[in-house]
């Protein structure tokens, strides 16, 4: 089982920087928003292990919150962009 969860962390690790690159080297702010979801959406799948692992629900409120931000922002931008058109 420890080793699943270093491959999965390891996994995580990996989608986080290579998102990260993707936001600062975006071509559109499409591309760099896209790419903070899905640094928000690994942030939380980080959180979903650390609560598997340990075995308890603490994290559940910041991960409520996360995903809020990430679906707020997301709406927030596609709004942002459509009315710019």
């Amino acid at each position: 089982m420890t080793a699943v969860i270093y491959v999965v962390g390891g996994i995580l690790s990996l989608a986080a920087i290579m998102a990260v690159y993707r936001a600062v080297i975006g071509p559109s702010v499409l591309d760099r928003v896209l790419a903070l979801d899905v640094v928000l959406a690994t942030i939380g799948a980080g959180l979903v292990l650390n609560m598997i692992v340990g075995r308890h629900t603490d994290n559940l409120v910041l991960l409520v919150v996360v995903s809020l931000i990430g679906f707020i922002g997301s709406v927030t931008v596609a709004r942002f962009v459509t009315d710019r058109k």
